[in-house]
């Protein structure tokens, strides 16, 4: 009879393995001697070992799945409990115990993992469908849609929920996409609508501007022209090639009446050059008001001149210009004026200048004290801090004080 710590052959060829619920009976050898019987099933001991130390790598150190991490465990307990190999059984338990325990936990870590993940892919998809909800709200249209498509690239990337929710809430994202891309194709519809009637308006304006470009009803055919203008500008855009092509027609049946009409008042150049004289001296009679002192006898002054102004008739083409606008920055001086004196007794603004003055240097003052404060306590870093913030304030403050003063307070 052979044996060593863990197992023994008996006479008859038995081999037995020790175990701490007694000896069990390993399996028969006729072929050799005792000693290679033990180790032939110590070999075999050997190779679950090896085994179980693989599993517990790869348990510990790969994403094995419970699933296949048991199963691996189920059939290694099997070649121990059916006692084939001599060598430390019990103890091979233990590490499959351990083993179970380990996968139960790594079981459960991945569960917990995949609840988050499954919680932020919701609540990150709940963001996407609210603000998809508001852009279907949106009227604009490119920057919304491209946002929107946008949307649905971040929607592919993310994991799908349960049925259900994830249903629901593509059911809810598809409706804002729907909604939108509805509401925009009805806006350009209606869009193109309009520029069709206003194609179909300005062929009929061009066509009468045409008909009009060989009259030598000078007066009575350029003041229909501007009404014909005041047409075209209310009638809207047509679509981008109609629009220029008619407004090319239109524009040049006008420049061919008014060529004609500027050849026969060439022979007005000279009274045309007396009015001139006339305006230039009505400008500089505008320009005394300014500045404004009396904004009353200022404005009914400029009435006054504006009158002789437009009964004194036309001037030179190329001179108009100037002399316009001599006249437009005095009425922009007097416009001015009006406004400051609007806003200088405009008792709501003035309370809101006079508040905000209020808090600024309120806040100036409490730097103030808080710098002294922090040069007491010898913190420089603060207070030079602190000044550099008074600067700010404080400018701010003159600013208010300046605009105050506006409303002479």
């Amino acid at each position: 009879m052979s044996s060593d710590p863990w197992g023994r052959v008996d006479e008859t060829g038995t081999v037995y393995v020790r175990t701490a619920d007694g000896e069990q009976v390993v399996g028969s050898w006729q072929a050799g001697s005792p000693e290679e019987a033990l180790a032939y099933f110590e070999r075999k001991y050997d190779g679950i070992v090896v085994e179980i130390g693989l599993l517990e790598r790869r348990v510990k150190t790969t994403d094995l799945s419970a699933k296949d991490a048991t199963t691996a465990i189920d059939h290694l307990r099997q070649q121990v409990d059916e006692h084939h190999a001599v060598g430390d059984l019990d103890a091979l338990r233990k590490r499959l115990d351990a083993l179970v325990a380990t996968v139960e936990a790594r079981r459960e870590e991945r569960k917990v993992l995949k609840a988050k993940q499954t919680d932020e892919a919701k609540q990150a998809k709940e963001a996407l469908v609210a603000e998809a909800e508001g852009l279907a709200k949106s009227e604009q249209w490119r920057a919304a849609g491209e946002r929107l498509r946008a949307l649905v690239d971040t929607w592919k990337g993310l994991p799908r929920l349960d049925r259900k929710s994830d249903d629901e809430l593509w059911h809810r994202f598809s409706h804002a996409r729907s909604a939108f891309s509805k509401r925009r194709k009805a806006h350009f519809a209606a869009l193109d609508a309009q520029r069709e009637e206003a194609r179909k308006a300005k062929e009929k304006l061009v066509a009468e501007a045409e008909s009009l470009s060989g009259s030598t009803d000078w007066v009575g055919t350029a003041a229909r022209y501007r009404d014909l203008m005041t047409e075209w500008k209310a009638a809207g855009r047509a679509q981008r090639e109609a629009e220029d092509d008619l407004w090319n027609r239109f524009r040049g049946a006008q420049d061919v009446f008014f060529a004609a009409r500027g050849e026969v008042f060439a022979e007005r150049d000279a009274e045309q050059g007396e009015n001139l004289k006339l305006k230039e001296e009505l400008a500089a009679e505008a320009e005394k008001l300014v500045p404004v002192k009396d904004l009353k006898a200022a404005r009914a002054a400029f009435r006054g001149i504006n009158e002789r102004w437009e009964a004194i008739g036309h001037v030179p083409r190329d001179a108009r210009p100037k002399v316009e606008g001599r006249m437009q920055a005095v009425e922009r001086a007097l416009q001015e004026a009006e406004e400051s004196e609007w806003r200088r007794t405009n008792p709501e603004a003035r309370a809101r200048a006079e508040g905000l003055t209020g808090q600024l240097q309120a806040a100036v003052d409490k730097l103030r004290g808080q710098i002294d404060t922090a040069r007491a306590q010898g913190n420089n870093a603060r207070a030079d801090k602190l000044a550099k913030e008074l600067e700010g304030r404080q400018a701010l403050l003159d600013q208010a004080l300046k605009g105050l003063e506006e409303f002479g307070g």
